[in-house]
């Protein structure tokens, strides 16, 4: 694990922009963080990285936002289970070939693939964050 300290949602975008340069096709990325620590920020750095152009909105209601098959961004915080993530289709993007960001991954933990790489984003003041990565 390593850790990269934030000052900004600005410097959590350009951290998560390099971060996405060390990512694969198939990657599957857990983020975690509470409630407006940053996720769908970092997800936005992410997506740049990726050359990705159109505009990252947070999947709360989608569940799941595919970017032209690159990015899949999830928010399972709605979700209840594994099983429900499951009959909803959303396990077979883990296998697409693009990278899988996942917010609220606990929540289907049980159908999360063996392999995964984890990002913890902590708020440490205003705007201020720590991120823990691997």
């Amino acid at each position: 694990m390593a850790e990269f300290v934030s000052a900004s949602a600005a410097d959590t975008m350009c951290f998560a922009e390099d971060y996405a340069k060390t990512l694969c096709a198939g990657d599957v990325v857990l983020l975690k963080g509470e409630m407006g620590a940053g996720k769908t920020v970092f997800a936005k750095g992410v997506a740049k990285g990726l050359g990705i152009e159109e505009e990252i909105l947070s999947p709360t209601y989608a569940y799941m936002n595919d970017y032209g098959g690159k990015l899949y961004h999830y928010d399972c915080y709605r979700l209840k289970s594994g099983a429900q993530a499951e009959e909803m289709g959303l396990c077979d993007y883990f296998y697409a070939g693009g990278v899988c960001l996942v917010e609220w991954a606990e929540n289907i933990a049980s159908v999360l693939p063996a392999k995964v790489r984890r990002v913890n984003i902590v708020k440490t003041g205003e705007d201020a964050r720590l991120i823990i990565y691997e």
